[in-house]
């Protein structure tokens, strides 16, 4: 698997993480605002898109519908 990089990072309440692709791997913000049981969740959800593949995918629906399945 690639590098992940995670930062804790205040963002606005409704972004509960954000993934971003880098060179060699990808960066995870979790928001710093939520629990810690909520960010752990956040944590997966990005993990779930990362093992997915998502980024090479163009349905955004289709993309969150099996991340959250």
């Amino acid at each position: 698997m690639d590098d992940i990089y995670v930062y804790l990072v205040d963002m606005p309440e409704s972004v509960r993480e954000m993934v971003c692709p880098c060179v060699g791997g990808y960066t995870v913000y979790i928001n710093a605002r939520l629990s810690s049981r909520a960010q752990e969740q956040a944590y997966r959800h990005a993990l779930r898109h990362i093992e997915g593949n998502d980024f090479e995918k163009h349905d955004v629906q289709s993309i969150e519908r099996e991340a959250h399945a």
